[in-house]
């Protein structure tokens, strides 16, 4: 059985989190978005908690999941660690995946003792990263670890702003607990396998999303005898590739943090430019935020394109609203675009279906040839990104003279379709 778990998300009691992010809103969104297992967010708030415990339904005994309107959820939450180290602050988002309300409770109880939860869906913590491993941890053996969307300047393990430069460096003896790392909107497997102190962990995408718009923008895909908890994460854990099948990926281009620059000063630079400018804007004369892909260049000891043994392959898709309406030249929120989503999802199954299954021809029969060959050629990765920076979402370019100008980015020239793994 295939199945499509995102195993990061937000509910409504985070910050800057749509309120629509409640159980029946991300039900609903996995739905139609196609994804099989999905993350509740934020199960150390409170409030969500307790709504979580009354509106869940466990799975089948053993499972590890539980069921809503015909969802299977996975418990989950984030927090955030702001800690120093020889007087250099650190700031480490976690992901925390658990089997069982009972164990999720436990784990509040502790936590509720380091910090206030109640304050947002992702509560701060002054404990250090290593501290938190050892506290989950040392409430069941089955919890998960792993540490959020890696490379984001702030708030990440290897963030140029307040990171680390190994897993052993920020976790100390509690390094073997981790065993899967999230990749994050702003880079992808390829990117990771250039540091060959990461080819033993597992890459896993997830959305993070705020809304339930934004569910499945990154993914992962496996292939179980039924849905369980347990057998994902050995899957993930193992790296087992008959079970681990491969993940869903933004192109990096087009996350918030890829390339380095200055959103307020409008300024956007690839790493070698900015290394030119000892990484100090052009216009205000400040430090740079640097970015994704020149942390990455920076620590990597393997060229580009270099794949290890064992890795579990990728896809890259983009998102079908604004595929369409890049197709079309309208904006993602206009009437247009949603007739014509509506008119392929759920018309041919869900929005995975539609990106990345079902036979090109059937599209075009669905829709005007603009959006099918839009899709076709995503599929192909031939699209382009004009790069995100600084906290400003990168953009995607489907018009070949466009795609010449911005260079059509690194992720267009380098991606490959699965089958070439």
């Amino acid at each position: 059985m295939r199945l499509i778990a995102d195993l990061h998300l937000h509910s409504k009691y985070a910050r800057a989190t749509s309120p629509n992010m409640n159980l029946e809103g991300m039900s609903a969104g996995a739905k139609l978005k196609g994804i099989d297992i999905v993350a509740t967010g934020d199960f150390t708030h409170p409030v969500w908690f307790a709504e979580l415990k009354g509106n869940l339904k466990e799975g089948e005994s053993g499972t590890g999941l539980y069921n809503y309107n015909g969802v299977k959820f996975i418990l989950q939450s984030e927090v955030s660690n702001i800690f120093s180290v020889n007087k250099i602050v650190k700031k480490i988002h976690l992901i925390l995946l658990s089997p069982s309300l009972e164990i999720v409770a436990q784990i509040n109880e502790a936590l509720a003792k380091k910090g206030n939860l109640e304050a947002d869906g992702r509560p701060i913590f002054g404990m250090s990263a290593a501290e938190t491993v050892e506290l989950v941890m040392g409430i069941s053996r089955e919890n998960v670890v792993i540490p959020a969307h890696a490379w984001t300047p702030w708030f990440s393990i290897f963030g140029s702003m307040s990171g680390f430069d190994t897993v052993e460096e920020c976790f100390g003896d509690q390094a073997k607990h981790i065993f899967a790392l999230e990749t994050g909107l702003s880079s992808d497997p390829a990117m990771n396998w250039r540091l060959s102190k990461l080819d033993k962990y597992a890459l896993v995408s997830n959305s993070d999303a705020h809304s339930p718009q934004k569910m499945g923008r990154e993914a992962n895909v496996f292939e179980l005898q039924k849905p369980n908890y347990f057998e994902m994460i050995k899957a993930i854990r193992e790296k087992n590739a008959k079970k681990f099948l491969y993940t869903i990926e933004f192109f990096p281009e087009e996350g918030k943090y890829h390339y380095d620059g200055h959103r307020d000063c409008g300024v956007s630079l690839s790493p070698a430019e900015s290394i030119k400018l000892n990484n100090i804007c052009p216009v205000c004369r400040r430090k740079l935020t640097i970015g994704v892909m020149h942390r990455v260049e920076a620590l990597a000891d393997r060229p580009e394109g270099t794949r290890p043994a064992g890795v579990i392959p990728y896809k890259s898709i983009v998102p079908l609203h604004e595929l369409i309406a890049k197709a079309i030249g309208k904006s993602e929120v206009s009437t247009k675009v949603s007739e014509l989503y509506s008119g392929l999802v759920p018309a041919l199954g869900n929005e995975f279906a539609v990106l990345l299954d079902v036979d090109v021809g059937t599209i075009r029969r669905a829709t005007c040839d603009e959006v099918a060959d839009a899709i076709q050629r995503m599929r192909e990765g031939k699209v382009g990104m004009k790069p995100g920076y600084d906290g400003v979402f990168g953009e995607l370019v489907l018009d070949e003279k466009e795609n010449a100008a911005a260079g059509r980015g690194e992720q267009a020239r380098r991606q490959k379709k699965l089958d070439e793994f």
